[in-house]
């Protein structure tokens, strides 16, 4: 199964974001606390090489806790600020106002000895299509201000959000790179949702969630669909269907639909907390 997905609009975007960063500050970056590796665009640290970082794990709430701990001890020890936050609910708002000042405080007191008092900080928040950013943008401002969407690709340009006295945010497009060199990172982004799913398979889809599952949280087939052994994954979807009813004419088990249900039940947390990256 081969994972890609490139629109357009996100070379355009890029090109954009090239351009504007020399007006920034700060380039907050949004990844998915579920695979904080793999939502993570590689062409953000060339674009952010001179610039104050810091990483958001959005949806931590998603997330295993203790795993949420690690890859915020990570990207720390790089030198990168790192908070975890829950976008839809402003969970941890109130720290990332905190770091935004902590990680520009040099370029602060620059300001002052300069005589420029008063200048915001300006940030560009940068990310994956899909991970959050418009969310993170309107529970930052505690007002609409961004546009939102369960699907990638709903913020096509740039558009700049006063927030505050302190802080101006660049809200700009989700964009991926042009080539998955590690098809792993692929298939991480597609359970998420990062890959628009009507490219792919859904089904190839759920028994590479299953086989990805099974070594860390195998609990959760127990737990939720009442499934002991997970060996076989073809074999867990045609249960799924039987447990959930999901049945076609001539009483065939829908493993489609199945399929599309455990998909569907690993992104909005119904299986539990799960971490699908370590650092």
């Amino acid at each position: 199964m081969q994972f890609q997905w490139y629109p357009g609009h996100m070379t355009k975007a890029k090109r954009q974001m090239q351009e504007d960063i020399s007006l920034i500050d700060l380039v907050i970056e949004l990844v998915d606390a579920r695979i904080p590796y793999s939502s993570r665009n590689p062409d953000i640290d060339d674009l952010g090489r001179q610039k104050a970082r810091l990483v958001l794990l959005n949806k931590a709430d998603l997330a295993d806790e203790e795993r949420n701990k690690a890859w915020c001890s990570h990207f720390s020890a790089q030198g990168i600020y790192a908070v975890k936050i829950d976008s839809r609910s402003r969970a941890g708002m109130k720290e990332v106002q905190r770091v935004i000042q902590e990680a520009c405080k040099e370029k602060i007191e620059r300001n002052k000895r300069r005589g420029i008092i008063n200048r915001p900080v300006r940030a560009m928040v940068v990310g994956i299509p899909n991970v959050g950013k418009s969310t993170f943008i309107n529970s930052f401002a505690g007002r609409s201000c961004a546009k939102t969407g369960n699907k990638p690709g709903v913020t096509k340009g740039k558009q700049w959000i006063r927030l505050n006295k302190e802080v101006e945010l660049l809200d700009t497009p989700g964009i991926l790179w042009p080539k998955f060199e590690d098809q792993q990172v692929g298939l991480h982004l597609a359970l998420i949702g990062s890959i628009n799913d009507e490219l792919l398979q859904t089904d190839e889809l759920s028994v590479e969630l299953i086989r990805t599952l099974e070594t860390d949280y195998p609990q959760v087939f127990a737990s939720r669909y009442q499934i002991e052994d997970i060996t076989d994954a073809a074999a867990v979807l045609e249960q799924i269907a039987k447990n959930r009813n999901c049945i076609k004419k001539g009483g065939i088990y829908d493993t489609s639909k199945a399929a599309g249900l455990l998909l569907e039940e690993f992104r909005s947390g119904k299986l539990g907390r799960i971490t699908i990256e370590t650092p």
